[in-house]
C-alpha cells in the first residue's frame, strides 16, 4: 500500500521536487500546501500517514512550521511528521522530538538525496524518530561539562548517537562494521550506565536518547 504524504513549503521549487521525488519513490503525494493554515486543511481533509514540513513558514517565516507540527501531533497522533529546516535550531529540534514516536527532523541539504529522505520517511512511519546527523554532531560538540553520559566508553556514545538518529540495531551494526549481537550488548550496557528502568510507560531507547539530547 503507498503511503499518503503531505508536503508544506513555501518554495514551490523545492516544494514540487520533494513531491516528484516521493512520487518516483512510490508515494502518493495527496497534497501540498505553501502556508500553515493551507498545511491545517489538507491534513484534516486527508489524513495522511506522512507530513513533511519547514520549520519557517508563511505569514511570519518564524515558528508556523513548529507550531502545526504540534497541533497534528495533538489531534492526530498517528500521523508521521518530519521536519525541515535550512538552519540547525537545536532548543527547536530537542523540543519537538519530545512529543513522541513517528517523528523526525532533518536539514533540507539532506533531502537531496532521494534514498535519505526516503529511509527517514520510512523509519518514522515505523513508529521511530529520526535525527539528521549533523544535529547529533551539534549536540556532541556542545557537551556541557557536567556530562551525564560520562560513564560511556567511546564505543557506546559512538552507538548512543546512531541510536538518536533512530538507527534500528542491525542498522548501527552495519554503520560501525561490528555484529548486532555486539550492538546489542553495548545498548543493554548504555540503558544499565544510564539508569533507566524498564516502565511499561517508557520506552527506555526513548529516554537513553533525551538524555543524549539533554546533554548537548
Amino acid at each position: 500500500m503507498r503511503r499518503r504524504v503531505v508536503i508544506a513549503d513555501d518554495d514551490v521549487l523545492l516544494r514540487e521536487g520533494i513531491a516528484s521525488l516521493l512520487g518516483e519513490a512510490g508515494y502518493d503525494v495527496i497534497g501540498r500546501a505553501g502556508d500553515a493554515e493551507t498545511l491545517v486543511r489538507a491534513v484534516r481533509a486527508g489524513q495522511p500517514d506522512l507530513v513533511i514540513a519547514d520549520i519557517r513558514m508563511p505569514p511570519t517565516q518564524t515558528s508556523e512550521g513548529i507550531d502545526v507540527a504540534h497541533l497534528i501531533r495533538s489531534e492526530f497522533p498517528h500521523i508521521g511528521v518530519l521536519l525541515l529546516s535550512a538552519h540547525v535550531e537545536v532548543e527547536i529540534a530537542i523540543d519537538f522530538l519530545r512529543s513522541g514516536e513517528r517523528i523526525g527532523y532533518l536539514l533540507k541539504s539532506r533531502i537531496m538525496k532521494v534514498e535519505d529522505l526516503v529511509d527517514a520517511l520510512e523509519r518514522i512511519a515505523l513508529g521511530g524518530a529520526v535525527i539528521d546527523p549533523f544535529l547529533v554532531q551539534e549536540l556532541l560538540g556542545q557537551r556541557r561539562r557536567a556530562d551525564p553520559l560520562a560513564g560511556l566508553t567511546t564505543r557506546e556514545r559512538e552507538v548512543l548517537a546512531l541510536v538518536a538518529e533512530g538507527r534500528s540495531n542491525s542498522g548501527i551494526a552495519h554503520r560501525l562494521w561490528i555484529s548486532e549481537g555486539a550492538v546489542e550488548k553495548h545498548v543493554r550496557s548504555i540503558l544499565a550506565k544510564l539508569d533507566l528502568p524498564a516502565t511499561d510507560e517508557d520506552h527506555r531507547r526513548v529516554l537513553a536518547v533525551l538524555t543524549f539530547l539533554d546533554a548537548g
